[in-house]
């Protein structure tokens, strides 16, 4: 004769196993789908600078004792009277606004396969400078105290207009999904031109 307490018993137990599959199923599918929805937030927000193309316009770049224009898809080195005057002119391929945070100058031509600086390395602006997405705009930066190790190792690189390195910490427009794009520049005719050599993101290290 049947059980039909033990049966009752059994078949609660199955169907509350069978609930707790298909609940436990349903809330890994939802995370899932918000983690694919973050993503496409992200993707939406992130900046990508490259050197400008050459047929964007030149920049007007400012200093507190010249102005330089640059033109698009070249970089800016250039000693006067003592002081080193640095640029990029840049690019955003990328979806989202960029926001320039520092750069890190190396007086040599650095491959992708060496790490990039440290972001406390960084010589930090004094003002934020952004480029919008599918826009240009520019980077840069003086050094003026002979004392300092970055000048003295960039001087004797430029005036013999050897290959240098500049690393570009950036963000978005709050401050997340920091991004470091190392660019190669190099003697070009009278000037000097830039390529990007490696992006790196910095918050997913």
């Amino acid at each position: 004769m049947a059980d039909w307490a033990t049966i009752s018993s059994l078949a609660t137990a199955g169907g509350t196993l069978v609930l707790a599959a298909a609940t436990f199923a349903s809330v890994k599918s939802a995370n899932r789908s918000a983690r694919i929805a973050e993503r496409s937030l992200q993707l939406g927000l992130r900046p990508i600078l490259v050197p400008a193309r050459p047929e964007d316009p030149p920049e007007n770049v400012p200093f507190p004792d010249r102005m330089f224009e640059l033109p698009a898809g070249r970089a800016l080195v250039e000693e006067d009277d003592g002081i080193l005057f640095l640029g990029l002119s840049l690019r955003n391929v990328g979806a989202g606004l960029a926001i320039l945070e520092g750069g890190y100058v190396r007086a040599a031509r650095v491959g992708a396969g060496i790490p990039h600086a440290d972001p406390e390395q960084f010589r930090l602006l004094q003002r934020d400078l952004f480029v919008p997405a599918g826009a240009t705009g520019y980077w840069h930066a003086s050094l003026r105290d002979p004392d300092v190790d970055m000048y003295r190792e960039l001087r004797p690189a430029i005036e013999e207009r050897q290959a240098i390195s500049i690393e570009l910490l950036y963000g978005d427009f709050e401050g997340g999904q920091r991004t470091i794009t190392r660019f190669g520049v190099l003697p070009r005719g009278d000037g000097w031109s830039a390529a990007v050599m490696k992006h790196w993101s910095v918050d997913a290290e």
